[in-house]
């Protein structure tokens, strides 16, 4: 037991060192620092897949702190999302969880670590940085705005469609910000799961993306949502009318990876040659409604299996 116990310092002091070398080296040093912010979490997430929540709760706690002292109250929201996404993922490779679960606990963990951050600094701080960073791309687009009018002596876009766009998007922002972090923990699993691997780690598989089934409970919540803005026609700007937004905007994102899904299984099940899949893949964004089309068909139907038989025969 003694042995166990030092075991478990010793293994905490060096993951808090390198933890803290790492925000360190992703705060301060350019170019490294990307790299350096990819691989962040992993110490915390290998200790805590190795020893009990409470004892990695408590590494990553020290680690915040120690981090605190390099680089003040700056560098602590950096070392607070990525010690905690750590928690998270090493917390559920310890418990044998599957992907999804891995994937979603730590998303959502990111996503509420986010948000309380953001209610510190406009509660404590009144520093809104989600509406700071909406005004620096305000100013930016009017500087490109007049660039071009210098240049061709056109207006690309009218004060009043400007107007719109900025509201537009300063309302769909939850829904940005949340597809946003999803997407940022799925590429930070995608590069640390391997590397954990390596540690000695067991880690689960995801299945391949072609064979990717959202619930089809999906395509309901589409259906409600499709309902509600052909017959009820929520007031711009009224809150049911960003609710519907927010919501519209996370299913047609959901609706198109379901897309491509399709796009992926067809190609291997005919056996195309494997550029159609990065071309289809490419084209989901330009092609988003056909895309989206395409996720329904593949929710709704059998068509996975009808184009299976169709095949054998």
């Amino acid at each position: 037991m003694p042995n166990n116990q030092t075991k478990r310092l010793a293994h905490g002091a060096m993951m808090i060192a390198l933890f803290t070398v790492l925000i360190a080296v992703a705060f301060y040093v350019p170019f490294i620092s990307i790299i350096a912010t990819v691989f962040a979490l992993l110490p915390i997430a290998w200790y805590s897949a190795t020893y009990n929540r409470s004892s990695s709760i408590f590494v990553a706690a020290i680690a915040i702190f120690i981090t605190f002292f390099i680089g003040g109250l700056l560098i602590l929201p950096f070392s607070l999302i990525f010690s905690a996404v750590g928690v998270a993922i090493g917390d559920a490779l310890r418990l044998k969880k599957s992907k999804v679960y891995l994937f979603i606990s730590s998303s959502l963990t990111l996503l509420f670590t986010f948000a309380v951050q953001y209610l510190i600094s406009l509660r404590l701080f009144e520093f809104d940085f989600i509406q700071d960073s909406m005004k620096l791309m305000r100013e930016s687009y009017e500087k490109s705005i007049e660039f071009s009018e210098n240049i061709t002596g056109q207006t690309p876009i009218s004060e009043e469609n400007l107007e719109q766009m900025f509201s537009m998007m300063e309302m769909a922002l939850p829904a940005s910000i949340t597809v946003a972090i999803f997407a940022l923990t799925f590429l930070l699993i995608a590069l640390n799961l391997p590397m954990l691997k390596r540690l000695g780690i067991e880690v689960p598989k995801f299945s391949t993306f072609k064979n990717l089934r959202l619930p089809r409970a999906v395509l309901w919540y589409y259906l409600i949502v499709l309902c509600i803005n052909l017959f009820v026609h929520p007031e711009v700007g009224s809150t049911s009318y960003v609710i519907t937004l927010n919501v519209s905007l996370v299913l047609w994102v959901l609706l198109t990876v379901q897309g491509v899904s399709f796009i992926h299984f067809t190609v291997d099940e005919y056996g195309l040659p494997k550029f159609i899949k990065v071309l289809g893949t490419l084209l989901a964004i330009p092609l988003y409604s056909f895309v989206i089309l395409l996720g329904i068909i593949d929710l709704g139907f059998n068509v996975r299996e009808f184009i299976k038989g169709k095949i054998q025969k």
